[in-house]
């Protein structure tokens, strides 16, 4: 006979600390406001050495024998952890990989197109891994193909360091190559060059709104000045 399903109503587990009157354990091992070791003292001592100060007795060690405790300020606290909580998954990158093909006998412009593509990827945070695709008798050559990638290598060595050196893999030889500079400070040098440009933008919009403002009133001096006192007076009236 098949049973019947039984549903289990469940709570939210709260992963918060227990402060104050929430404190369950008899005695805690307890650390000052400043870190300073206490010892282990009952929980209404504790209790009231934090209501003394003004702050919260948080357990901070729940499962220690007994729970260690501290005296500190819960609200002040938890924005703190928040704050780095944020910043931490902001500074989180996925790693992306780029890939660049390059053939034994590029020829210098292609070259310094494709060398372009890969500065720019290192410059952006990503790594670049860059094939040589040998076809024909150019597997007889690896040379062609390791001479290539040691000077794009140095070419681009103020950007990204080899990772991987050059290996032969069947038909292709391949290099991977990592930036220099972790992804999220390219992002922060990004946006500070993107910032930089916008203020040049908007200073160089307000000098011309100054240049054209001083201009018209010259216009309007100028103007003023060729009116003589005649000009104010009826031509219909004998002086």
């Amino acid at each position: 006979m098949r049973k019947p399903y039984c549903f289990v109503e469940g709570g939210h587990i709260s992963t918060e600390p227990r402060i104050n009157d929430r404190i369950s354990a008899t005695e805690v091992r307890l650390v000052g406001p400043d870190g300073e070791q206490i010892g282990i003292v009952r929980i209404a001592e504790a209790l009231k050495l934090a209501a003394d100060v003004g702050l919260d007795l948080v357990e901070i060690a729940p499962t220690a024998r007994p729970p260690v405790a501290k005296v500190m300020d819960y609200g002040k606290w938890r924005y703190e952890n928040a704050q780095k909580a944020r910043e931490s998954r902001r500074n989180q990158t996925n790693t992306v990989i780029k890939e660049m093909k390059l053939r034994p006998k590029i020829d210098s412009h292609d070259y310094e197109t494709k060398k372009g593509h890969i500065v720019r990827f290192l410059r952006g945070g990503d790594k670049v891994k860059i094939t040589i695709m040998f076809r024909g008798r150019e597997q007889s050559r690896p040379e062609l193909g390791f001479n290539l990638l040691n000077k794009l290598a140095e070419d681009v060595a103020s950007d990204g360091i080899v990772e991987y050196a050059p290996k032969q893999d069947g038909r292709n030889m391949i290099m991977v190559l990592a930036p220099t500079r972790k992804k999220s400070e390219a992002k922060v040098e990004a946006q500070a060059e993107k910032e930089r440009k916008a203020a040049e933008k908007a200073a160089d919009l307000e000098a011309t709104h100054k240049e054209l403002a001083e201009s018209r009133a010259h216009a309007a001096e100028r103007t003023k000045r060729k009116r003589g006192p005649a000009d104010n007076l009826d031509p219909d009236i004998d002086l």
